[in-house]
């Protein structure tokens, strides 16, 4: 959209006078929407954008450009991008109709050269970008990208922008492993549960995570402890001497979430999990 203004001047016998200012817009022909399929993402995730071109005007575009910054944010003074554009991933569609791929002038910036939109109608692309190491994964870490379009036919650049946010969640492993790894009938055997938690939210009572296992061969007289506190049968944790059933009690299994910091040198983020440990020792 522009404003343009202009005025008349009116010569006679040597006189001169001008008339009022008219004031005008000048609207594009062309709209742009970019949206994410998803309004969230998490490390190495893959999502999927869509840009939208409509012509409202009587004449049809070609041989546009379509740019898109891939997120790029200023940090430490260096422009670091958290998204990487999955080759060969573009789909390229007119009034509906599938069309062969655009050329891929550049992947950073992402930039699509040769759409065409036609007069009244309009144009999509639906491609793919990874999340990679310059995303911020805490809680209210965003992207945000923005896809410029520019070309002949349009008497200024438009473009559009869309923000996905870090999705605020658990991600959970476990590692399991035994001491001593050779064991005698009467002896006192240990494993270690450790958990682990990426997410950059904490694993809280409500989330009702459990651990179970059944040990072979079968322990007696079990000790049980959670990050160093000694667990209760029948409260914490259940356990079936018959057939070697162990199970936590929802709602005991408690994780931190994990803490991130960005280097300030490359920009990238890292990841330093939560850790919960369970201990469980019996005789065999």
């Amino acid at each position: 959209m522009a404003i343009f203004r202009n005025q008349a001047t009116l010569s006679y016998g040597g006189n001169v006078t001008t008339s009022n200012v008219v004031t005008g817009e000048l609207q594009q022909a062309v709209s742009v929407t970019k949206n994410a399929v998803t309004d969230t993402y998490t490390q190495d995730e893959v999502l999927t954008y869509v840009i939208s071109l409509v012509n409202t005007g009587t004449t049809p575009l070609t041989d546009l450009t379509v740019t898109d910054n891939l997120g790029a944010y200023v940090a430490g003074g260096a422009t670091l991008v958290p998204l990487d554009y999955v080759a060969g991933s573009v789909n390229y569609y007119v009034d509906g109709v599938i069309q062969a791929p655009p050329a891929v002038a550049s992947t950073n910036p992402l930039t699509f050269t040769g759409i065409s939109v036609p007069a009244g109608g309009n144009a999509f692309l639906v491609y793919q970008a990874r999340v990679n190491e310059f995303a911020p994964p805490v809680q209210g870490g965003a992207v945000t990208n923005t896809a410029v379009v520019t070309g002949t036919g349009l008497s200024a650049s438009i473009q559009a922008s869309e923000t996905v946010t870090a999705a605020p969640e658990a991600f959970l492993t476990i590692g399991k492993s035994l001491s001593p790894t050779t064991v005698s009938e009467g002896d006192r055997l240990t494993y270690t549960f450790v958990i682990q938690n990426f997410g950059n939210t904490p694993v809280v009572a409500t989330d009702n995570a459990t651990v179970t296992d059944t040990f072979d061969p079968i322990l007696t007289d079990l000790t049980v402890t959670f990050n160093g506190v000694t667990w209760t049968e029948g409260v914490e944790y259940t356990y079936d001497e018959a057939t070697g059933e162990f199970a936590t009690v929802p709602s005991n299994i408690l994780v931190p979430a994990a803490t991130y910091t960005q280097d300030p040198t490359t920009g990238a983020w890292s990841v330093i999990p939560g850790v919960s440990t369970l201990v469980v020792v019996g005789t065999v």
